[in-house]
């Protein structure tokens, strides 16, 4: 049965290049942990087909860490719990633009400057926008944002300052959002997503995995993922920090992230879909295998609060794999 509904998927999405419906997504959900090599090798024929053997690298930056009035139970960054996190102020520029010239050096053609902000107010506009052109000409490279909930008009003057790529998440699917956030909303979160790409800027939309979420939520998330069409799905892994709420969550079992790398791959064919945080402790030394499972994006580096691996690893491990650093963008 496995068997063929992989091969009924892979004839789908492959020869017709049609995209699988959730139901058939639930059923390759829910395929014996056996048939999970079958399944990636799937998603990696898929994420050829559909988007090239390039890897696009990203650095991301904290360019003001800490002190989020928000109360997402996953943070360390926010000000409601007591965690090791302290608020630091806006980092100046040259700072941005030296972490920036660090990661051009990689290979990067990505650098995200993120702010633990619920929104930006005008100060923080003001910042961004003196800073988003000062990085992309002294540096040469895509500058992308994540400042939380916009306005329309923010929305606009982002995209008009030269603001290539938005992040802002969906997390969790809407039926478990109120689960893990409380002070603001998945609509709220939604409309951002939507005025991202109104305003003609990519959009890069990320899901954290682990949080306690049934399948069948999972299965929701890709379905409001493809509502808001996404360019890039940054597909993070719980790492519990202490002092959250979800600080006590046992991390998703290697096996069971590789599954569920595929099946984002599958129901999203053509998105960049990212490495992103929590691989490091939820896959250990099967990292590898993700880029062969429908990965074909990397933030290297450290993340936001935790440490990710050496830039020099992640890059021995494309090479090993023999997969091209390029830029993978629809809005240039």
């Amino acid at each position: 049965m496995s068997r063929t509904l992989i091969a009924e998927a892979g004839e789908q999405l492959l020869d017709r290049r049609e995209q699988l419906t959730l139901d058939q997504l639930a059923a390759l959900a829910e395929v014996p942990d056996t048939s999970i090599p079958s399944l990636t090798a799937l998603a990696h024929e898929v994420r050829l087909a559909w988007c090239g053997p390039e890897v696009e690298v990203e650095g991301i930056l904290s360019a003001k860490t800490g002190g989020c009035p928000e109360d997402c139970h996953f943070c360390s960054q926010s000000s409601r719990f007591e965690t090791p996190v302290l608020a630091t102020p806006f980092l100046d520029a040259d700072e941005v633009l030296r972490a920036a010239e660090e990661t051009a050096r990689l290979g990067a053609s990505e650098f995200c400057i993120v702010l633990a902000v619920r929104g930006p107010d005008e100060r923080t506009m003001r910042r961004i926008l003196e800073l988003v052109p000062l990085v992309r000409d002294r540096v040469g490279i895509n500058v992308a944002v994540s400042a939380g909930i916009l306005t329309d008009d923010q929305a606009r003057r982002f995209a008009e300052g030269g603001v290539h790529r938005y992040n802002h998440n969906l997390e969790t699917a809407r039926s478990y959002f109120p689960q893990i956030v409380t002070t603001h909303s998945f609509e709220e979160r939604f409309e951002t997503c939507r005025l991202v790409r109104e305003h003609g800027m990519e959009l890069c939309c990320g899901v954290l995995l682990g949080m306690g979420e049934t399948p069948a939520q999972r299965i929701e998330l890709i379905g409001q993922l493809r509502e808001v069409e996404p360019a890039e799905v940054p597909v993070n892994f719980l790492n519990p920090r202490p002092g959250t709420p979800l600080g006590d969550r046992p991390l998703v079992e290697p096996l069971e992230a590789l599954r569920w790398i595929a099946l984002f791959r599958l129901g999203l064919p053509s998105v960049i879909l990212r490495y992103a945080g929590g691989r490091e402790v939820t896959l250990r030394e099967l990292q590898a295998l993700g880029l062969t499972s429908g990965i074909n994006a990397l933030i290297v580096g450290n993340y936001l609060t935790t440490l990710g691996r050496s830039p020099e690893a992640d890059l021995q491990m494309l090479e090993d794999l023999r997969m091209p650093i390029g830029a993978l963008s629809k809005v240039l």
